[in-house]
């Protein structure tokens, strides 16, 4: 019997280094082809790792390995169901929330039955008190460091489409955004289709850890001040619970005013139209709150839904030097995207921003309210 756990670390170690990454490819390749050399005397192997990286390049002749890694009748081998959850650590959950334990910490799926991480369910129940532990292990570096470079356009992140053999390919210099993020955990399967019998994955964020620390940790780096980033979200959150909209302006035009020209230059952030929103929508994503981007309706598509407190906020963005003034709200009002959520019966509020590349900050909030606000 052969057991190998993070059979690819030494690689996923140094992939900012891709000659010593490959070196340590190599080097794999020759331990785990001695395997392949002892097949008689084998009755099971199983390895596990964070990437998937072809077979021909780092198992070589090791050609009677089975992927199990979207075989839904394996989805819940390495982590716990909700009748786990619910049986197994009965005795745990009393004075914990249990939609919020679900909230948190379930959600990830491949073809199957979703499941907890283990890490962060056994250390909920020993400090009783909810905390991204998973994420707290190690800030996944390179990841955002990739994020940046590649300038990925945040909320547009959460409804990624893409094909099983994208997010499963994985090679030293040429690895995609999705494959990355699906493989490494910070994304997971949504939704599948079926499409003649090619599957289309939707992945998404697995769950509220991962959603909030993720881009807490994206938005730091994006405005190259953590600090500042992380005030900025807690005190967004004060601003909304109280529908201060002048307050939520000023909290935007501090946080963008903060942002030192020297990083625009050096990033080449003024050739990236989807920045400003992208920071925008990551200092509320910061807080888990429950937003919907890119929210589709009959009409068109709104760049980002909101709720929260009981109420609605729809938010638009456009940037002056690419639309004239006033668009943003203006956009909102004709294509009726308030019509979607009237049969909730909360106060809804309409919100267009804008930004100017011109001088790298809010240059537009109008606000109009629907409903009474509570």
């Amino acid at each position: 019997m052969v057991l190998i756990d993070e059979y690819d670390k030494p690689i996923l170690d140094n992939l900012t280094r891709p000659d010593l990454a490959r070196e340590m490819r190599d080097g794999l390749r020759d331990l785990y082809s001695v395997i392949k050399d002892q097949d008689a005397h084998i009755k099971f192997a199983f390895l596990t790792g964070v990437s998937k990286f072809s077979k021909v390049n780092i198992f070589s002749g090791l050609n009677n390995l089975a992927d199990i890694t979207l075989h839904a009748g394996y989805s819940d081998i390495c982590g716990y169901t909700d009748a786990d959850v619910d049986t197994v650590f009965a005795p745990e959950l009393e004075g914990l929330d249990r939609d919020k334990i679900r909230l948190w910490y379930n959600g990830y799926n491949w073809r199957g039955e979703a499941v907890y991480n283990p890490f962060d369910l056994l250390l909920l129940f020993d400090c009783r008190e909810f905390r991204p532990f998973w994420f707290e292990t190690g800030t996944p570096t390179f990841l955002v460091d990739m994020l940046t470079e590649r300038k990925v356009y945040l909320p547009a992140l959460l409804k990624t489409k893409a094909s099983s053999r994208l997010i499963s390919a994985f090679e030293v210099g040429d690895i995609s955004t999705e494959a990355l993020m699906f493989q490494s955990g910070y994304l997971t399967i949504g939704e599948e289709k079926n499409l003649d019998d090619n599957i289309v994955f939707t992945l998404t964020y697995p769950n509220r850890e991962v959603r909030g620390a993720l881009t807490g940790d994206i938005l730091g780096r994006w405005v190259n001040n953590p600090r500042k980033a992380e005030e900025s979200s807690f005190a967004l959150y004060e601003a909304l619970k109280a529908n201060d909209f002048t307050r939520i302006r000023e909290i935007f035009f501090s946080l963008y005013a903060s942002i030192p020209y020297n990083w625009y230059v050096n990033n080449d952030i003024d050739q990236f139209e989807g920045y400003y929103a992208s920071v925008f929508y990551a200092t509320f994503a910061a807080l888990g709150m429950d937003i919907v981007p890119e929210d589709v309706s009959n009409q068109g598509r709104l760049d980002m839904a909101v709720k929260f407190n009981g109420q609605v906020y729809l938010f638009e963005f456009k940037v002056v030097e690419d639309e004239a003034e006033g668009k943003a709200l203006a956009q909102i009002k004709e294509k009726q995207y308030a019509e979607k959520y009237g049969s909730f019966r909360q106060p809804i509020h309409l919100i267009g921003v804008e930004f100017s590349k011109k001088t790298r900050n809010v240059v537009g909030f109008e606000v109009e309210s629907l409903g009474k606000s509570s």
